[in-house]
């Protein structure tokens, strides 16, 4: 394969390779990417699902009282279908901007989550930061997949709807603030990757011409 070598002695894969790579990205039927996206954001409902629990062994009952709404959260001003019939009356490309609109949305909350759980007053913070961790790279994978998609599925689709974060990096002073702030960041991703992953099911069962019942 063509690669140059930099100044640093490290290996670039050649502008013509990276071309081919986009292109080859490019000539996957839809079908398959819907596949693969939709086991991804399986893949990160299912381990945000996982986060939270473990956040939930050591969250102070007070914790539950005065954590905020979920109307709090920062995404929650884009309109989105509330189950899966409503989501069926969705046209594809709209169903794949919201999805994408989301998952925009998270690039700040999550570097802020990654940067505050090593130092969250939680036994498990080591399992937690890698956990996060892990979050970022199949978001960013899932991200980069919904982009090829929607370069496919026209204008519509490549629509983005802007979702500004404006928590700030600093999740509380003392102990319950830290824990009650995470989590709640936490549980409104949990939220949002469930609707991502109910979206992109929805897309792919409708590519594969399911009856709507089975989607």
């Amino acid at each position: 394969m063509a690669y140059r070598r930099n100044n640093g002695g490290k290996l670039f894969m050649t502008g013509s390779i990276v071309l081919y790579m986009v292109a080859a990205c490019g000539a996957i039927p839809i079908n398959d990417l819907l596949d693969r996206a939709s086991q991804r954001s399986d893949t990160l409902h299912s381990l945000s699902t996982t986060l939270t629990h473990e956040l939930d062994s050591h969250f102070p009952p007070i914790g539950r009282v005065i954590m905020p709404r979920p109307s709090m959260c920062h995404t929650s001003s884009l309109q989105t279908p509330n189950d899966k019939d409503q989501a069926l009356q969705v046209s594809e490309s709209d169903l794949l901007s919201l999805a994408r609109s989301l998952l925009r949305a998270w690039l700040d909350p999550l570097v802020v989550l990654s940067s505050s759980a090593n130092t969250l007053p939680h036994p498990a913070h080591n399992s937690i930061s890698n956990k996060i961790q892990e979050l970022q790279q199949h978001s960013k994978s899932l991200g980069d997949g919904l982009d090829i998609l929607s370069g496919k599925m026209g204008p519509a689709a490549q629509t983005i709807s802007l979702l500004p974060y404006r928590g700030g990096n600093d999740i509380g002073q003392d102990r319950i603030s830290k824990l009650i702030n995470f989590h709640f960041l936490l549980s409104c991703f949990r939220r949002d990757s469930h609707k991502i992953d109910s979206f992109l099911k929805v897309l792919r069962c409708r590519a594969a011409k399911m009856q709507p019942e089975m989607c």
